[in-house]
C-alpha cells in the first residue's frame, strides 16, 4: 500500500511556516472528507431505510394477499384457484420478510454503524484538536507579545520573571496541543481508508447471505410452483388475446351497421312493427304533473313482467311496479308539447299514466305488447301463438272470407245465448242460419268513422255560445228525465272502435262483418286512439256518455236498435246495427262497434232486457211476471237495476263519474 504523508512532529514546536503551510494541507483534507462523510452516511441510511420499508412492504404484501378471499366481489366465478395461489405467495413473501429483516438489521451493524463511529469519534476527535490548537497558538502569541515589552532600562526582575515563566507554560501548552493535533491528522490518513471500506464490506456480506439464504429458499417444488403459475397466467393471457380479437371483431361489426340505428325515428313513414309482443322492455317519458296546469317529463326504463308494468331508474337495483295491466286500455293520446304519446287506462275507467316513445314503431309496439298483455294472453300455455292468432283477426280483412264465418255454422248468434250471470230463459229470436256473402252485407269502400265526437274540452268550448247537434243526428240533453222512470238503469264501460253504414239488419253477420272491417282498417292505418264512454242502457234508449263531463255524446232510441251482438272470440267486442229516418224519407242502417270492459253478452242481455220491458210495459201483469223472471242480488235488489258503471267481472263499481281522459 502507498505511503502517505505526515506532519512531522520534530517540527511541532518551532511552528514555522512551512509546518503551518503543510498543517493547512491536512485540515482542508480534513475538512473535505467530514463533508464526504456526510453525505456518504446519508446514501447509508437511504439504503437502510429503504430496507426496513422493504421488511414494512412485504409484510403488507403478505397480509393482502390473505385478504383477497375475503372480498366480497360481485364476479367471483373461478377465483378457487387465485386464492391457493395466493395463499402460497402470502408463504413465500412472509419467509422473504424474514430474509429482509435479518439484511436490515446487519446493515445497521456492519455499514450505517461503522461510518457513524467514524464520523462521531475521528472526524469530531480531529475536529477538537483543532479548536485546542487554535486556542494554544492565540495564547502563545500573546504571552509573546507581553514578554516583547519587556523595559530594557529599568528591569523588574520579578515581573520579568512572571512573564518568562508565562510564556514558558503557553509554549508547553501550544507544543503539546500541536503534537496531538499532528498525531490526529496523521492517524486520519489511515483511518479514512478503513472507513470507507468497512461499510461496504458489510453491505456485501449482508447481501451475500441474503442472497445466499434465498437461493436455498427457492427450491425445487419452489421452481415447479413458479413454473405451474407461468403457465396459468400464459394460458390467461392467451384467453384474453382470443377474447380480444373476438371484442375488436364484434365491434367493428356493431359500428359497420347503417347510420339509421342510432336515429330515432328513421323508419317513420313505413316502421315494421310487430303487434305479436306479450313483453316489452325499453326507456319511456313519464309524465308527472308538476302544478296545477304544469307538468313535467322524466326518461325511465320500463319493460314488463307478467300482467305487470315495472319502472326502473338509472342507478337503481331493481324495478317497482308502476301499473298493474290485466284488463286496463291502452289507447294513442295527443299531447301539447311531445309526439307518439299513449295513455293507460284502468279497468275502472280511471285515467292512467301518460308515457312517451322516441318513435312511431316503439309507440304502436307498446299500444300493441300492453294491449295483448291487459287480455291475460301471458297466462296462456302458448302466449306468442295467442297473441298471432288473435292480431290475424284484424289482418284477414284482405280476404273476402269473414273470420266468423265458421265459427257461425258451429254456435248460435249472441241474440240466442243465455246469460251466464243470471241464467234468465228470455231470449231473442235466433238470427237466421244462412250466412251471405260479405257484399251483401257492406258495400265495398264503405267509409268507416273512427272517432265518435269531438273530445270533451272541444265539446264543452264550442257549446258556449250555441247549442251543439250530435253528429248522430241526435238531440243531447244535460239531464235524463227518462232514465228517472226507467225500470232498467245499467252503466258500462265502452270505448268507440268505429262505425259504418250497412246494407241490411236482417242478421246478425253484418254485425260479425262490420267488426272485421272495423279492426282491420284499424290495424292497417295504425289507429289505436279509442273514445271512452260510458254505455247507459234503460229500456227506452241507449246513452253514450261523456265520463269527464257527464254530458251525453249520442242517443240511440232502443226501437231503432235492430241488431245487437257480441263477438263469439273476443268476448269484449260487442255491435248493435240502428236504423235512422232519413230528410229524403228514407231509411239508413249503421253498425256501430264498441269494447267493453266486461264481456259483450252482458250488454247484448241488457239491450234485450230493455227491449223486453219496453213491449211489456202497458201489459202490468206481463211487466210483473217480466220483473219477476229478474233474479235478486243477497240484498234484495235486482240484477243489472243500478245505476253504477260495472267493474270487470260484472259487479257494480263505486265512482261512476270518475274521470277517463279519451
Amino acid at each position: 500500500m502507498p505511503a502517505v504523508d505526515k506532519l512531522l512532529l520534530e517540527e511541532a514546536l518551532q511552528d514555522s511556516p512551512q509546518t503551518r503551510s503543510l498543517l493547512s494541507v491536512f485540515e482542508e483534507d480534513a475538512g473535505t472528507l467530514t463533508d464526504y462523510t456526510n453525505q456518504l452516511l446519508q446514501a447509508m441510511q437511504r439504503v437502510y431505510g429503504a430496507q426496513n420499508e422493504m421488511c414494512l412492504a412485504t409484510q403488507q404484501l403478505s397480509k393482502q394477499l390473505l385478504a383477497y378471499e375475503k372480498q366480497n366481489f360481485a364476479l367471483g366465478k373461478g377465483d378457487e384457484e387465485v386464492i391457493s395461489t395466493l395463499h402460497y405467495f402470502s408463504k413465500v413473501v412472509d419467509e422473504l420478510n424474514v430474509l429482509h429483516t435479518e439484511l436490515a438489521k446487519q446493515l445497521a451493524d456492519t455499514m450505517v454503524l461503522p461510518i457513524v463511529q467514524f464520523r462521531e469519534k475521528d472526524l469530531t476527535e480531529v475536529s477538537t484538536l483543532k479548536d485546542l490548537f487554535g486556542l494554544a497558538s492565540t495564547e502563545h502569541d500573546l504571552s509573546m507579545a507581553k514578554y516583547s515589552r519587556l523595559p530594557k532600562k529599568k528591569e523588574n526582575e520579578k515581573v520579568k520573571t512572571e512573564v518568562v515563566k508565562e510564556v514558558a507554560a503557553a509554549r508547553r501548552k501550544q507544543h503539546l496541543s500541536s503534537l496531538q493535533y499532528y498525531c490526529a491528522l496523521n492517524a486520519l490518513q489511515y483511518r479514512k481508508r478503513m472507513a470507507m471500506m468497512e461499510p461496504m464490506l458489510g453491505f456485501a456480506h449482508g447481501q451475500i447471505n441474503f442472497f445466499k439464504k434465498g437461493a436455498a429458499m427457492f427450491s425445487q417444488s419452489m421452481d415447479n410452483f413458479l413454473s405451474s403459475v407461468s403457465d396459468m397466467v400464459q394460458s390467461i393471457q392467451v384467453e384474453l388475446e382470443a377474447e380480444a380479437e373476438k371484442m375488436r371483431v364484434s365491434q367493428q361489426e356493431l359500428l359497420s351497421v347503417d347510420e339509421a340505428v342510432y336515429t330515432p325515428d328513421f323508419d317513420v313513414a313505413a316502421p315494421q312493427i310487430n303487434r305479436n309482443l306479450i313483453q316489452k322492455a325499453g326507456y319511456l317519458n313519464l309524465r308527472s304533473k308538476t302544478g296545477l296546469v304544469t307538468t313535467s317529463w322524466e326518461r325511465l326504463y320500463f319493460f314488463t313482467q307478467g300482467g305487470n308494468l315495472m319502472c326502473q331508474p338509472r342507478g337503481a337495483v331493481a324495478g317497482g311496479l308502476i301499473q298493474d295491466l290485466d284488463n286496463c286500455s291502452v289507447m294513442a293520446v295527443d299531447c301539447e308539447d311531445r309526439r307518439y304519446c299513449f295513455q293507460i287506462t284502468t279497468p275502472n275507467g280511471k285515467s292512467g299514466i301518460i308515457l312517451q316513445a322516441e318513435s312511431r314503431k316503439e309507440n304502436e309496439e307498446w299500444i300493441c305488447a300492453i294491449n295483448n298483455i291487459s287480455r291475460q294472453i301471458y297466462l296462456t300455455d302458448n302466449p306468442e301463438a295467442v297473441a298471432i292468432k288473435l292480431n290475424e283477426t284484424a289482418l284477414q280483412a284482405v280476404t273476402p272470407i269473414t273470420s266468423f264465418r265458421k265459427k257461425q255454422e258451429n254456435s248460435c248468434p249472441s241474440q240466442n245465448l243465455e246469460n251466464s250471470e243470471v241464467k234468465n230463459d228470455n231470449t231473442v229470436p235466433k238470427a237466421t242460419v244462412s250466412v251471405p256473402e260479405a257484399e251483401e252485407l257492406i258495400a265495398p269502400g264503405t267509409p268507416i268513422q273512427f272517432d265518435i265526437v269531438l273530445p270533451a274540452t272541444e265539446f264543452l268550448d264550442q257549446n258556449r255560445g250555441s247549442r251543439r247537434m250530435n253528429p248522430f243526428g241526435e238531440t243531447e240533453d244535460d239531464a235524463f228525465p227518462e232514465a228517472e222512470d226507467s225500470l232498467l238503469q245499467q252503466m258500462f264501460i265502452v270505448r268507440f272502435l268505429g262505425s259504418m253504414a250497412v246494407k241490411t239488419d236482417g242478421t246478425t253477420e253484418v254485425i260479425y262483418e262490420a267488426m272485421r272491417q272495423v279492426l282491420a282498417a284499424r290495424a292497417i292505418h295504425n289507429i289505436f286512439r279509442m273514445t271512452e264512454s260510458h254505455l247507459m242502457v234503460t229500456s227506452q234508449m241507449l246513452r253514450l256518455i261523456d265520463p269527464q263531463t257527464q254530458v251525453s255524446r249520442a242517443n240511440f232510441e232502443l226501437t231503432s236498435v235492430t241488431q245487437f251482438a257480441a263477438h263469439q272470440e273476443n268476448k269484449r267486442l260487442v255491435g248493435f246495427v240502428v236504423r235512422l229516418p232519413e230528410s229524403t224519407g228514407g231509411e239508413s242502417l249503421s253498425t256501430y262497434v264498441f269494447e267493453s270492459n266486461s264481456e259483450g253478452e252482458k250488454i247484448c242481455y241488457a239491450i234485450n232486457l230493455g227491449k223486453e220491458i219496453n213491449e211489456v210495459q202497458k201489459d202490468p201483469e206481463a211487466l210483473a211476471q217480466l220483473m219477476l223472471s229478474i233474479p235478486l242480488t243477497n240484498d234484495g235488489k235486482y240484477v243489472l237495476l243500478n245505476d253504477q258503471p260495472e267493474d270487470n267481472d260484472g259487479s257494480p263499481r263505486e265512482n261512476a263519474g270518475a274521470e277517463s281522459e279519451a
